[in-house]
């Protein structure tokens, strides 16, 4: 089974250029969307349920910014919108789905942009966020934790590592948490599988960087050691074009969900 995660930088936008056809030829078992932009009341029924898949939204407070949404072909046990924390709740951050072999996160990580606020505020996701899964994990559930996490973990994640020191996405403060995730057993499921350099899934809409191929690895699948043996595959899909952002994908071995 494939799962796919993309950031569609605004739902409506995507339509109009090709979500839907894109979705009807890769017939996907679950797709995770952030910054969908998006309130469900503004959304006509193509996007909601003619395409055959329960849909499932988070939307932020604020109109227009943030989102996220899961598309899942089999109904999943249990959804819940947000981890239980208002301030990051708000927003419209995360949704959790329940399925037969895993637990799924779909989430849209805080930018830390050039505010101190907004970059504390992106820490305290990733700090919040760490022993709720690693609960899960405890009590015996496998996890995926899937979306844009807004940040590049290693020199190898972005095309020019030595110009963006300092810029939010790759300061040491920030890839340090992904170190500490992968310190408590959380696995870059691209990485297990592709060691190779240049494979990134964002690129600026400035000066043509993406024909230049001068981007950013920030979307990732991360899922619990202990799920590694049941992982087939990981990839990144920049061929894709509507968003800023390319799908990128996680196959499972097996059918079910």
């Amino acid at each position: 089974m494939k799962l796919y995660s993309w950031n569609i930088n605004g739902i409506r936008a995507a339509e109009k250029k090709g979500f839907l056809d894109w979705l009807d030829e890769t017939q996907p078992e679950i797709v995770c969307l952030q910054e969908t932009k998006a309130r469900v009341d503004q959304l006509g029924t193509s996007l909601i349920e003619d395409h055959g898949y329960h849909t499932y939204w988070h939307s932020a407070e604020k109109a227009g910014y943030s989102g996220v949404a899961t598309f899942c072909r089999d109904e999943p046990h249990n959804v819940q919108e947000g981890l239980g924390i208002d301030r990051f709740d708000a927003e419209g951050r995360v949704l959790i789905t329940e399925h037969d072999d895993f637990l799924l996160y779909n989430i849209y990580f805080p930018n830390g942009q050039k505010d101190e606020n907004r970059l504390q505020y992106k820490l305290d996701f990733y700090d919040e966020l760490l022993p709720i899964i690693n609960e899960n994990v405890d009590n015996g559930t496998n996890v995926i934790v899937t979306g844009d996490w807004n940040t590049a973990h290693h020199p190898i994640d972005l095309a020019r590592p030595k110009n963006n020191l300092k810029t939010s996405g790759f300061m040491p403060i920030e890839r340090e948490r992904l170190d500490t995730y992968e310190s408590h057993g959380w696995v870059d499921t691209f990485r297990h599988f592709h060691p190779e350099p240049d494979r990134y899934s964002w690129w600026s809409y400035r000066f043509g960087v993406r024909d230049r191929n001068v981007g950013w690895r920030i979307d990732y699948f991360f899922v619990n050691e202990g799920f590694v043996d049941q992982l087939e595959d990981a990839d990144i899909h920049d061929d894709i074009m509507g968003s800023d952002h390319c799908p990128v994908s996680l196959s499972l071995k097996g059918e079910g969900i």
